[in-house]
C-alpha cells in the first residue's frame, strides 16, 4: 500500500477516529487505526468492540491495500511531521515508512486481517435531525446520565420518538433531564443509547453539519455525521419510567433569572469541597430567594428577586446538581416548581416544553 495525502487532514481524520480506539486490549489490532486505501482515498477506523468512528479523506493512492497501525505513535508522528504532503508506504511485512521533508519514519503496523469485523447498519429507514439541534439536545440531558453500574439503561439516554417528536431523557437517581424537539419523522421508536457514544456525537457536531442521519438496527445505531459515522452497541434492558416521577401539581412556582441563579449558588459553593456535602439552602418567600450555607469553612448568605406564586418553602440541594440544571437550562429565564420540602424540584422554561429537568433535594437539618 502506498499514498501521500494531506498532513492537516489526515490528522484531524485521526484525531477524531482515534477517540474509538480501545487503549487496551488483549488484542493489540484493537489499539491501532485500520486504514484502507483505494481509488484515490482513504478509509480510517477507529473501535473498541463498543463503539466504531470512520471517516473518509482524499489521497492520491499509487498502490492500494490494507493495515493497522498502532493509534498512539501514528497520531503524534503525523501531528509533529513538517511538511503538509505525507507519503506513507506500507509493505507486505506490514512496515510502515513515513516520510515528510526530509524525515523519515519507519514503524511496525499491523495486517488488516487481525482487525475484527464491524458491525454495519442496514436498513432503509433513516431518521434526519439538524446538527445543532441534536447537539443541543445531547448537551442539555447527559450530564443526568449514570456513571454508576447499579442499572445498566441508565448509563445511556433513552430515545422515544412518536408523534413526529423526539425526546431524549437521562437520569442517575438523584436527578433527571428530559428535551424534546419536533422532527420529521413518522414512526415510533424507543432504544437507548450509551453516553460515551452520545459524547463523541456532540464532539463532531459543528456549525457546518447541517444535518445528521440515524439509522437503527436491532442491537446497534449509526449517525452519519458529515464525512464521519459512529456505529455503537445500544443498551439494552430496561429503562425507569420517568414519566411517574415527575410531580403532577405544585404549590410553589418561581420564575427567575437564570444567570443571577447560577451566580448566587456559585457563591454559596465557595464553601463547599468534595468532602463537605453540606446543602445549599434555599428560602422561597416575600419575592427572594435566601440562598445560605453552612460549612466547617464558614456561612454565607444572599438573596436575589424572583416572581414567587404559591405557598413559601425552604428547601436544600446538592450544589454540583443544582449548577447542573441551572447551566443547562440555556435560556435567560427558568420556571421552578416546588411542592414542599421534601419533593423534587421540576426546572421548565418560562415558555414551551422544550425540557424538563428534574432534582431531587437534601434534607435539611435546622
Amino acid at each position: 500500500m502506498k499514498f501521500k495525502c494531506n498532513r492537516t487532514k489526515l490528522t484531524e481524520a485521526v484525531t477524531n477516529v482515534q477517540r474509538a480506539v480501545s487503549s487496551k486490549s488483549t488484542n493489540p489490532a484493537l489499539e491501532g487505526i485500520l486504514i484502507e486505501a483505494e481509488k484515490n482515498k482513504l478509509k480510517l477506523y477507529g473501535y473498541d468492540m463498543e463503539i466504531c468512528i470512520t471517516t473518509t479523506i482524499e489521497a492520491k493512492v499509487e498502490q492500494e491495500g490494507a493495515s493497522v497501525i498502532t493509534a498512539k505513535l501514528f497520531s503524534e508522528i503525523i501531528r509533529k511531521l513538517p511538511e503538509e504532503e505525507i507519503i506513507i508506504n506500507i509493505d507486505e511485512r506490514n512496515i510502515v515508512y513515513i516520510q515528510s521533508g526530509k524525515v523519515d519514519y519507519k514503524i511496525i503496523g499491523m495486517p488488516a486481517s487481525d482487525y475484527p469485523e464491524i458491525t454495519t447498519v442496514n436498513t432503509a429507514d433513516v431518521i434526519n435531525i439538524e446538527g445543532e439541534t441534536l447537539a443541543s439536545m445531547i448537551r442539555q440531558t447527559i450530564y443526568a446520565v449514570s456513571d454508576k453500574d447499579i442499572k445498566p439503561a441508565h448509563k445511556g439516554s433513552l430515545f422515544e420518538i412518536e408523534n413526529k417528536k423526539l425526546r431524549i431523557v437521562s437520569v442517575d437517581g438523584y436527578r433527571l433531564a428530559i428535551r424534546t424537539e419536533d422532527i420529521e419523522y413518522d414512526g415510533e421508536k424507543t432504544f437507548i443509547v450509551p453516553g460515551k457514544t452520545l459524547s463523541e456525537i456532540t464532539k463532531l457536531i459543528n456549525e457546518e453539519i447541517k444535518n445528521v442521519s440515524i439509522t437503527v438496527s436491532g442491537k446497534h445505531i449509526e449517525f452519519k455525521i458529515g464525512n464521519y459515522s459512529i456505529i455503537s452497541r445500544l443498551i439494552e434492558g430496561e429503562f425507569m419510567n420517568y414519566k411517574t416521577s415527575i410531580p403532577g401539581v405544585h404549590a410553589t412556582e418561581i420564575k427567575v433569572n437564570t444567570r443571577k441563579m447560577i451566580n448566587t449558588i456559585e457563591r454559596m459553593s465557595l464553601l463547599l469541597t468534595e468532602k463537605m456535602k453540606s446543602p445549599i439552602r434555599c428560602m422561597i418567600d416575600n419575592g427572594y430567594i435566601k440562598t445560605s450555607c453552612n460549612t466547617s469553612l464558614g456561612q454565607a448568605t444572599d438573596e436575589i428577586e424572583a416572581t414567587i406564586e404559591g405557598e413559601d418553602v425552604e428547601i436544600g440541594f446538592n450544589n454540583k446538581f443544582l449548577l447542573d440544571a441551572l447551566r443547562y437550562s440555556e435560556t435567560d429565564e427558568i420556571k421552578l416548581k416546588l411542592n414542599g420540602s421534601l419533593s423534587p424540584m421540576v426546572v421548565t422554561p418560562t415558555e414551551g416544553d422544550s425540557f424538563l429537568f428534574l432534582l431531587l433535594p437534601m434534607r435539611l437539618t435546622k
